[in-house]
Formats: C-alpha cells, structure tokens, sequence
C-alpha cells in the first residue's frame, strides 16, 4: 500500500488511526505502530519546526555500570516534588535503554567516547546518563524518525493542515476536523493520537516554536477529555536574553560541563541552593528571577570560560553559532540570560497505555499528562517519555472499522461574506495574541499571586466569551460531518487567526484556574501568597469538562485510569 502525498489532493476520509503532530512524539507513535494500519500524520506546520527539533540536552537513560534504574527513577521523584506516580516512573526507567537501542537500530548516531556511548551531566541528576548528539539531540532525533516514517508505505505525512476539532459521539472520539488549504472537512478513524506538543508559546518568553499553543489541550478538552496538573510550567532558567532575540535555549548540559551562572556583580544567584548551579530548573528559575529584581535588571549571565575552549567547540557548536550571531563570544564574555517558559508538565490525562478519558482517543508527549514529571520534570526525560509511551501504540485499541459513519461529501462554497465583526480584524487579533502571552507571562510566570491570576482569569474569560460569538467560529463547530466546505483565501486566513486565538485563550484559562486552585508552592508552581509546599496538596488537579476542579490523589497501581 502506497499512500499518495500529494499536497493539493483532499485527504481520504477513512483511516485507521490519525496523529496529530510530527515531532518525536508523533514520529515514533507511526513507527510503533502495526505496518498493516493505514495512518494518517498531520503537521499543522509546512516547516520543520518542532520543540522536539529544537530540544539540544539529550536523552536521559541508564547506559553505565555504575547507575542504576533505582537511582534514575529517585532522581525523577526528588525533580518531581513529590507528584510523579510511582509506576510510570519505573515504567519509564526501565524502558528507556530498550528505547536507545530501538533508536540507534533506526540509524540514530549518539555520541560516543572510549567507554562506548558518551553521557553528561545535567541539573538534579545523580549520575551522568544524558545521552547527546553534540547540542543538537532534538534535531538528530527527529531528522531520524522522519527520514524512517518517509519510507513506510503505509503512512501518509501532511504538512500544512489543521485539526480544528474532535470528533465525538457519546465519549467516543471517530475522528477530527480539519482545515486542508481551502477544504473545511471531516476525517473519520479507528482512533487519534494527539501528539501535538506543549504550551510553552502561551507565554511572551519562551524557548518554544510559536506552535506549542496548547492547541491540542484545547481540542481534547473541548472533546470532553480529562486534563490534570496544568498549573505546573517549567521555566528553563537559561534562555538568552537580549534585545531582538528570540529566547534561544542554552542547554544545560553546559552548566554540566562546567559553566556558572552570575550575577552583575560578579556573584552566584545559587549559592544558597544545595546543588548550586546544577539545582533543579524550578529552584535555579526562582533563584535568578528573585535575584533580577533586586538587582533591577532583566538577565544575568552565564560564564563557559571556565569549560576548556576545545569542548565547548566540540559539544556546543550550535550554541556557540547562535550567540555569536547575535554579537557575543561566550569564549571572551557571558551569555546574557533569564528564565523562560519551556516545558508543561501537565497535559491530557492518560494512563500506562498513553489512553485518555475518551474511548479512541489517545496522548503521546508534551500533549499527555502521564504522570511521570510530577510537578518538575527532570531534565532530558521529556524526549524519553515521547519514546516509551510511544511504544504503547504498537498495540492501540482499535474499533471495527464498519462502526464509523458513512459519508458521502458534499462540496459547499463558503460565503465570503461572512466577516469577521467589528473590531475582530487580522492585525487586532495578531496583537491579542500577544496581548494574551505578556498577559500570561505577568501574571502566571515564575512568580504568581492570586490577586494577578484573579485579574488574568477575569480578562480572559471576557475575551473568550465575546470571541465565541463570532459567525466564522460559529460556522466552524456547526458543520455536519456530510459536508465539505471550501474557503476562500480571506475566510481561511481569518479564521485560522480566530482559532489561534480562542485554543490560546482557552488552554490559558484552564491554565490559569488550575494554579489559582492549588493553594501552595510546588515544582513549576510558585506562589508568592502561598510560597510553602503543604502535605494536603501531594496530589494532582484534575479538570473535565463541566465539573468541579478536582483532585487525584498520587497512584501506585499499574491500574491508573485516565
């Protein structure tokens, strides 16, 4: 079976199972998978953008006699401040090497040195076990798993169109929506993977490509499914910081290798923490955020000189690229930098099986909330959860095929008429969305009060009810999945825009409300009304559609239901 790629060609609408997202976690669940499957790769994207592309560290695994998976897995309880569950955590350790061997069977080249594979040292590991390919681990990766899913027959990859809904029926999801250049149409499946990435793009500084919105907690919750622990943001303490840069990533296997970070007066802003530079990202973030205000400045720095100038060459040549671009020798001067949003460890709720609360709807990655990061997840074991639960999909539940609808498409001409209203132009909604992530940035970043989370949640909920109104939105969650709508150039550029901005305004909303209801400082979420970790609060929050925020308490069971 040979599925045709062709770009202007409407897509098929019967599958067996669709992805939604082509980074690691998207690749590897097609990999994983059954040959015999048809599948069905959706990238919003038509470049090769992807968090996981950009992710430099590595690969957190057990590779060395003298670690152990006890001591890897107590690494990730301590990280994760008390909330990671206990058997996905084992789940995760112990299939991690098994997952480098899958990896390099693939054709992925680690680096290596003369003990075989080569490992390095990052923040809140006991031990070097973070596999690398120089600072450019991510991009390896994915060049790998996409170069692997290009061969396979049985997958189509299209780049360019956008889930805008779930399709659901009676807690079952069938299939999604989708925008496919000028086509509004349904696509129908024995079951969907969202594999679509974080949020780290909600907020005004962050290490993440513009796609990682929270698009695809917003689909699932939408959809009906259960999300849990969104108050948990990790913000990566060393980003660069300088005017008319994006907030580039510098890794911190850096700081495992040797560098240090200062303040403008020459001094360490974590001396106080007990590992230093090589504390927690959650600790060290605090620390230079708390350390910038009472200084009154908006970075520090970042000092490699004291690496030997033909390592940082050899292991960090992407970096040393980058920073060099932008004027700064990190061999003759520190690296301006401050904390950005990175890594979300909350997500749609799954169990062991990467299954979610829906029937046929399923979660890999940064999308997924599998209990593995707890409140602080540590470093290099986001790349490796893409990996483990991906392999879980090698034996995905499907439905009979013949319990789909059946569709006969009826091709309708949207009227370009429908405006988008009043003051909802192009440029107004461009400048919401960034409205909206400074927003974010203020009031639900590094430090959080309840009086400024109360005003974010006050603002947002307005602006979202008012944009739910709009007729292009309307029209959209209105369609019978018979019909296959064709937009013109003007509606498809507007309401692309409409549902950046409502997936944004939601999945923020429901960030936001998750850190107004726990009431304590924990991982990723820090309070400044509430700056202590309390006993009552060691479990999760737990969000669905139309009830209560709630709790769950930590689980032990290999039993855990979504």
């Amino acid at each position: 079976m040979r599925l045709s790629n062709t770009s202007n060609s409407l897509i098929p609408t019967y599958w067996d199972v669709v992805v939604i997202g082509a980074g690691a976690a998207g690749l590897m669940t097609c990999l994983e998978m059954p040959s015999n499957l048809k599948i069905l790769l959706l990238n919003r994207n038509t470049s090769k953008r992807s968090s996981s592309r950009w992710a430099q560290g590595g690969i957190a695994a057990v590779t060395r006699f003298e670690d152990s998976f006890a001591s890897h897995a107590e690494d990730t309880f301590k990280a994760g401040a008390g909330l990671c569950d206990s058997d996905a955590v084992k789940m995760l350790v112990e299939e991690a090497p098994k997952c480098v061997q899958r990896l390099q069977n693939l054709g992925m080249e680690f680096d290596r040195d003369n003990n075989g594979l080569a490992t390095t040292l990052e923040a809140a590991h006991s031990h070097r076990r973070v596999l690398h390919v120089q600072d450019r681990t991510g991009r390896a990766l994915v060049e790998v798993l996409r170069d692997q899913v290009e061969q396979r027959s049985n997958i189509l990859h299209r780049r360019g169109v956008r889930v805008t809904q779930l399709l659901v029926d009676n807690n079952h999801c069938f299939g999604v929506q989708l925008l496919d250049g000028p086509y509004l149409h349904s696509v129908l499946s024995r079951a969907v993977v969202l594999a679509s990435g974080g949020g780290g793009h909600l907020f005004k500084n962050t290490t993440n490509p513009a796609q990682a919105c929270g698009e695809g907690l917003a689909l699932a919750w939408n959809a009906g499914a259960a999300i849990e622990d969104l108050e948990f943001v990790q913000f990566h303490p060393t980003a660069l910081k300088l005017k008319g840069a994006s907030c580039f990533l510098i890794s911190e296997a850096v700081r495992g290798e040797g560098a240090v970070l200062v303040d403008h007066f020459g001094n360490s802003p974590v001396s106080h923490l007990a590992r230093k530079d090589l504390a927690s990202r959650d600790q060290v973030s605090r620390a230079l955020f708390q350390a910038m205000q009472s200084q009154k400045v908006n970075h520090l720095g970042l000092d490699l000189t004291r690496i030997p100038p033909k390592k940082i060459e050899t292991r960090f040549p992407s970096i040393l690229q980058r920073c060099r671009e932008f004027g700064v020798d990190p061999m003759k001067t520190v690296i301006p930098v401050a904390p950005a949003a990175h890594y979300w460890m909350g997500g749609v709720a799954t169990d062991l099986n990467a299954a979610t609360s829906l029937s046929g709807l399923y979660a890999v990655g940064e999308v997924a909330c599998t209990g593995v990061h707890g409140a602080n997840r540590l470093a290099s074991n986001s790349l490796m959860e893409c990996l483990v639960f991906a392999r879980k999909m090698s034996a995905i539940e499907l439905i009979d095929s013949c319990k789909l609808p059946r569709i006969t498409k009826e091709l309708i001409t949207v009227d370009s008429s429908i405006p988008l209203q009043g003051k909802l132009s192009t440029d107004y909604l461009t400048n919401a969305i960034e409205d909206l992530r400074q927003l974010c940035w203020k009031q639900a970043g590094v430090d959080r009060t309840e009086k400024g989370m109360m005003y974010a949640i006050r603002s947002i909920k307005k602006d979202l009810d008012c944009l739910n109104k709009e007729p292009l939105l309307e029209f959209l969650r209105n369609q019978n999945i018979d019909i296959c709508n064709y937009f013109n150039e003007s509606n498809r550029k507007s309401l692309n825009l409409l549902l950046d901005l409502s997936h944004r305004q939601l999945s923020s909303l429901l960030m936001l409300q998750a850190c107004l209801f726990r009431k304590e400082s924990r991982g990723g979420h820090f309070r400044r009304d509430s700056p202590h970790q309390l006993p009552f609060w060691k479990c999760h929050s737990r969000q669905i559609l139309g009830k209560e925020i709630a709790t769950r308490p930590i689980e032990n069971s290999l039993s855990r239901n979504p």
